[in-house]
């Protein structure tokens, strides 16, 4: 029996992955990755490089992507809590333009597959959260691209945040329930719009 379940999402490629946790009263043991489960759901992605980050609540990440080296991502969360999204930007898609969302934390264990074709971001939804992920390719500098995450014409349901779209990525006058103001690099700030991105 596998070690892991491969649920499809409404988008094609989308997947949640779910481990079997074995635990006692030591602690407990899963498998974070299983190849054979994995080839059999038909995913045969390989992955060269293995990432972390660290990021505060209403810390806001993306929408990012590669162009020309595009990444397929397996995504998890080892500490926190975060909302994780994709966007397809397959121009021949029939999904091209929608966005998928899952929640990821320690406690659920999910794990989330984007492949080759998509815009990524998280928002932290806990006090802090560690973010770890498999890319199928090396980053390449200058190849990045973006989307601005509260693009209308996406239209991205975050939860747990409130205010009005005013016409840029920046953050002004968005927080979230609680307070929290979010919190964007300069440069996902500038992202322009769906009509303006990048397509695959």
């Amino acid at each position: 029996m596998g070690q892991i379940k491969v649920t499809k999402c409404d988008i094609e490629g989308l997947c949640v992955i779910e481990p079997t946790v074995h635990g006692d009263d030591r602690g407990y043991f899963m498998e974070t990755y299983n190849l054979n489960d994995m080839k059999e759901a038909g995913l045969d992605m390989v992955f060269v490089q293995d990432n972390q980050s660290m990021s505060t609540k209403g810390v806001l990440r993306g929408l990012h992507y590669q162009k020309e080296y595009p990444q397929g991502k397996l995504v998890r969360v080892i500490k926190g809590t975060v909302f994780d999204v994709a966007v397809d930007l397959r121009r021949d898609s029939k999904t091209y333009g929608k966005w998928y969302g899952v929640e990821l934390s320690e406690e659920n264990k999910k794990q989330f597959y984007i492949p080759e074709g998509f815009a990524h971001g998280f928002l932290v939804l806990s006090d802090e959260a560690e973010f770890c992920y498999k890319v199928t390719d090396f980053y390449h500098p200058g190849d990045e691209g973006g989307l601005a995450w509260n693009d209308p014409e996406i239209g991205i349901k975050w939860p747990k945040v409130i205010g009005e779209y005013s016409g840029s990525a920046s953050p002004k006058g968005y927080k979230m329930e609680d307070g929290t103001l979010l919190n964007l690099s300069d440069k996902d700030k500038q992202m322009k719009g769906f009509k303006e991105t990048f397509r695959f």
